[in-house]
């Protein structure tokens, strides 16, 4: 798309203040924010990449307003976050070493399965004192590896996948779980960014305005979701990554 500059700047950061609504309550920034990166004219793999640059923001403001949601959980956060950073720098690599084709045609399923995941996840309900076994914790971490994997090398629709893990991983509110989502996706994504400046390319004219409007969109997002019921979130979540994953097949196989 044809822009000014101004024009330009406008789009990117209305784009990232929706991309950080969407991140922070139904954990799908990328179906706004990707788009909107190729239509500003940045390739499908160095998309990805730019997004990761500016998502960090989205994970800074947010978690300045879970503040709430997330006292009396920052130990078992910053155990997440270990080994999802762990898992993101994997990612990061494994993104790097494959061609951007592949990276287009895998993602669409990626996706469907994650809305599918979100809308099981609803049904599951955990019991609070019930003692993990040995075998159960070591589960837990390679799934966080897996996760951070994930995150680190697709980027869209990770916060859906974290959601549901995290659902099945702990006894917390969906809104606690939420909170925890957006602080160990915000240092993923952090980590991501660090060896992207180094290995790849960042475009930095796109990114900075796209991470304003995150910035914005995701400091209000936690305040919003507190008064949202937490099935009618679920729904939500699922129907925009089936409509993300939708449109990522239609440009994977289609255009």
């Amino acid at each position: 798309m044809e822009f000014s500059a101004l024009g330009m700047f406008i789009f990117l950061l209305a784009g990232g203040v929706v991309a950080g609504l969407l991140s922070t309550i139904a954990s799908v920034a990328s179906l706004a924010s990707y788009p909107v990166l190729l239509m500003a004219g940045v390739p499908p793999v160095f998309a990805n990449v730019t997004n990761d640059a500016s998502l960090i923001w989205t994970g800074i403001s947010s978690t300045a307003a879970s503040t709430k949601e997330l006292r009396g959980h920052w130990r078992e956060t910053g155990f997440f976050a270990i080994f999802t950073v762990l898992g993101s720098i994997l990612g990061c690599f494994l993104l790097l070493a494959f061609p951007g084709k592949v990276f287009e045609k895998v993602v669409p399923f990626f996706i469907a399965s994650s809305g599918v995941l979100i809308l099981i996840s609803g049904h599951h309900h955990p019991k609070a004192g019930v003692k993990t076994k040995p075998w159960q914790k070591a589960l837990q971490l390679l799934l966080l590896l897996g996760m951070g994997a994930y995150s680190g090398y697709f980027g869209a629709a990770a916060g859906v996948i974290t959601i549901v893990l995290l659902t099945y991983l702990t006894d917390n509110s969906f809104l606690v779980n939420n909170a925890i989502k957006n602080v160990i996706g915000g240092l993923a994504n952090l980590v991501a960014l660090l060896i992207f400046i180094f290995t790849s390319t960042i475009y930095w004219d796109k990114a900075i305005p796209l991470a304003i409007g995150m910035f914005i969109g995701g400091y209000i997002g936690p305040h919003l979701l507190r008064h949202i019921p937490v099935p009618l979130v679920r729904r939500l979540i699922a129907c925009l990554a089936f409509v993300q994953a939708g449109y990522y097949f239609y440009t994977a196989y289609f255009k």
